[in-house]
């Protein structure tokens, strides 16, 4: 996979080995960083996937209705899982409702992606024919067989870019949830354990965090208490 994904990078660069464009991108701090890290991410998602998450998240907003509710999504990907988000508080707490979105990745190709929030039709498949009619614009000549996310989906959302695991997080304000799903699977231990301790840290006391199906924190009972299956509350 490594070897598929870097291999498109030294074509573009016009590299021969994988040691002189390594040897270069270490000794360079320029756009090819950015264009580096893009090939190397994996951008697995879909809308509402794990559902019991969105009846977990929606019951939580309803028991506090007229809260003004933060919330930040990372490891956003191409913006299924943002919107899927904006749309359950949207049908939770009504249109009027004071709630932001900070959606961030690492990845800004598929930033982009989530920003412009169009989408193929088979991709929004499993959406009811009533969301799609709500929440979506359906593309027309040139653009038949797309869809768009509408503009009250797309203003509740603040694309932005963050890596986890560095300790520079933008944020002023702490938030009402986090969703942090399928992300830290793919780290070691102790890096977990210190995003899970900056996560604490940005997220208020009772706020809830949503884990991937695969990923466990049993060991940080410290910092949060397990709340449901892959749900957490913030200690």
């Amino acid at each position: 996979m490594v070897y598929s994904r870097l291999s498109r990078r030294l074509r573009d660069t016009g590299y021969t080995s994988f040691h002189d464009y390594l040897s270069w991108l270490e000794t360079h701090d320029g756009p090819e960083w950015q264009e580096f890290v893009n090939a190397l991410t994996t951008n697995l998602t879909a809308f509402f996937r794990e559902q019991h998450h969105f009846e977990i998240f929606a019951s939580h907003l309803r028991s506090k209705p007229s809260a003004g509710w933060k919330v930040w999504c990372n490891a956003a990907s191409t913006g299924e899982e943002p919107y899927s988000i904006v749309i359950t508080a949207l049908e939770a707490l009504g249109a009027n409702a004071s709630f932001k979105l900070t959606a961030s990745d690492i990845d800004s190709r598929v930033l982009a992606t989530a920003a412009q929030g169009v989408y193929r039709l088979d991709s929004v498949k499993g959406l009811s024919p009533e969301r799609l009619q709500k929440f979506f614009l359906k593309g027309k000549g040139g653009n038949a067989g797309m869809v768009r996310a509408k503009p009250e989906l797309r203003r509740a959302i603040d694309f932005m870019s963050v890596n986890l695991i560095r300790d520079d997080w933008p944020f002023k304000e702490p938030f009402d949830v986090v969703f942090c799903r399928n992300v830290m699977i793919y780290f070691d231990a102790p890096t977990q354990r210190r995003v899970l301790e900056r996560i604490h840290r940005v997220l208020k006391p009772g706020g809830m965090l949503f884990v991937g199906h695969a990923e466990n924190f049993s060991e940080s009972k410290d910092l949060f208490t397990l709340r449901g299956k892959t749900v957490y509350e913030r200690r």
